[in-house]
């Protein structure tokens, strides 16, 4: 019993990685574009454009050196 459970576990976890990692490759292979270049963007995706990178903080140059190794 534990061999067969097991072989049925393994079994669907590489169909779901199978099925992970083809996503991608039908996504780009399908002939539908995912966004409507010739709509204006809604109104979420404007928003956030500045507010994407605000997650780093730059604290400025830094006047160290380093020793190469």
């Amino acid at each position: 019993m534990t061999r067969a459970r097991n072989v049925i576990v393994a079994t669907g976890l590489v169909a779901f990685a199978a099925a992970g990692l083809a996503f991608p490759f039908y996504m780009a292979s399908s002939r539908k574009p995912v966004i409507d270049s010739s709509k204006a963007l809604p109104p979420q995706a404007t928003f956030r454009g500045p507010y994407i990178n605000t997650g780093s903080r730059d604290v400025g140059p830094d006047h160290r050196t380093y020793p190469k190794n």
